[in-house]
């Protein structure tokens, strides 16, 4: 079985910083309330597992890839060349 993504909360703004989306769009492509993305980042609180399944999918959807942490840490790039 596939090791799970884990979505990290610094990882969730570099992400929206790279395709230029507010808190609010990622909220909205990912079905989820904003205060539920600001209280992510901002790590007022973790995230269900359903709900961070959203977001992720909403990130990648969005032309993101995460990179899972390893030894050289978290990180997110482009899928392709802009």
């Amino acid at each position: 079985m596939p090791h799970a993504k884990i979505l990290l909360p610094a990882q969730c703004r570099a992400a929206r910083g790279l395709i230029n989306w507010s808190q609010g769009e990622l909220a909205d492509r990912a079905g989820v309330s904003r205060s539920t993305v600001k209280d992510f980042e901002t790590e007022r609180h973790a995230l269900h597992h359903s709900t961070e399944r959203l977001l992720i999918d909403a990130i990648e959807a969005g032309g993101v890839t995460l990179i899972m942490a390893d030894e050289a840490g978290a990180g997110v790039r482009f899928k392709r060349p802009i």
